[in-house]
């Protein structure tokens, strides 16, 4: 696969689009059908409410959430660490992309994906 779905993954349709008054659980699962990984939220160190929106996470954080910011265009040639410095740099807020199954990914210990990775090959588990 390697260099030709490099290439892909710069092309492909896939993309997941972040617009702040969407629901935690919808984006989530936005985020699932596009790249088929799951995309988790925080509220601090625990895992935030899915029924939450962006907006009403800032309500229930200490942590500022930024929910007047313009949407967010993540792509498959993204790399992991990049998509979630993103939602920290863009709402403030806290995300780690996980394999979609919760099992190990491959060659690691847990189930997130490494930051190092495009999303594109951590959906094709490479």
């Amino acid at each position: 696969m390697g260099l030709l779905a490099n290439i892909k993954d710069n092309f492909n349709k896939a993309e997941f689009t972040v617009a702040p008054n969407k629901k935690l659980k919808t984006l989530s699962a936005d985020f699932l059908k596009a790249f088929n990984l799951k995309l988790v939220f925080y509220k601090g160190v625990t895992i935030a409410d899915g029924d939450l929106t962006l907006n009403q996470l800032n309500q229930k954080t200490t942590q500022q959430v930024n929910t007047s910011a313009n949407g967010l265009k993540i792509k498959g040639s993204t790399k992991v660490g990049d998509a979630e410095k993103m939602f920290k740099d863009q709402f403030g807020v806290t995300v780690q992309i996980k394999t979609k199954d919760g099992k190990n990914y491959p060659g690691c210990t847990n189930d997130l994906v490494p930051n190092s990775l495009t999303i594109g090959k951590a959906a094709r588990g490479e």
